[in-house]
């Protein structure tokens, strides 16, 4: 009698947390996780990217070192900064979101400021680097906003009711989003 109760006991336990999709969760964060290491891809693409543009622009141009330099420092900086999969938080998000940010103006400097060197315009490796800056920095707007669906999917499911006992239960916690920088919030103003 003892063992049919005990069996029953263990169906009804592995019944209840079936319903509380453990292994959904850690499907979800697997997801969550992939999608980060996307987010690293690009935007180290990016960094692969800059050394080239640098160098082209040196040979084309009596170039300001200043910016050039600004870049270099950026892209270093950015690439030393890393986050672990497993610590998603919104500050560890928050560092890495800055140093690229960092980098990003940096570039963006670099990329105005040839605009008063028409034989670098002209220069088809900068033109093709530019290109491929632009495009990169398209799939990195896109890979982020993936990172911030599956990111969204998972905290929804580890927050609602009865997967928040299991989650509780099993160490699951709430990941960060990338975030627009404060800066965004203010509209560029044009002039002419």
């Amino acid at each position: 009698m003892k063992k049919i109760l005990y069996t029953i006991a263990g169906l009804l336990a592995i019944f209840s947390f079936s319903s509380c999709d453990y292994n959904g969760m850690v499907k979800l964060d697997e997801q969550v996780q992939g999608q980060w290491a996307q987010v690293q891809n690009v935007y180290q693409r990016r960094a692969d990217l800059i050394p080239n543009l640098v160098n082209t622009v040196k040979g084309a141009a009596n170039f300001e070192k200043e910016t050039l330099t600004q870049v270099v420092e950026a892209r270093a900086k950015a690439t030393s900064i890393t986050v672990d999969p497993d610590k998603l938080t919104p500050e560890n998000i928050q560092k890495f979101q800055s140093a690229q940010g960092e980098l990003s103006t940096a570039l963006g400097r670099l990329l105005s400021v040839t605009e008063n060197y028409p034989e670098l315009k002209a220069n088809a490796n900068f033109q093709e680097l530019q290109a491929q800056i632009e495009g990169t920095e398209n799939r990195i707007t896109v890979e982020r906003q993936k990172f911030n669906e599956l990111t969204q999917q998972y905290n929804a499911k580890i927050r609602s009711f009865p997967n928040n006992l299991t989650a509780g239960m099993f160490g699951f916690e709430k990941k960060g989003y990338f975030q627009a920088d404060a800066s965004a919030q203010k509209a560029p103003e044009v002039k002419f």
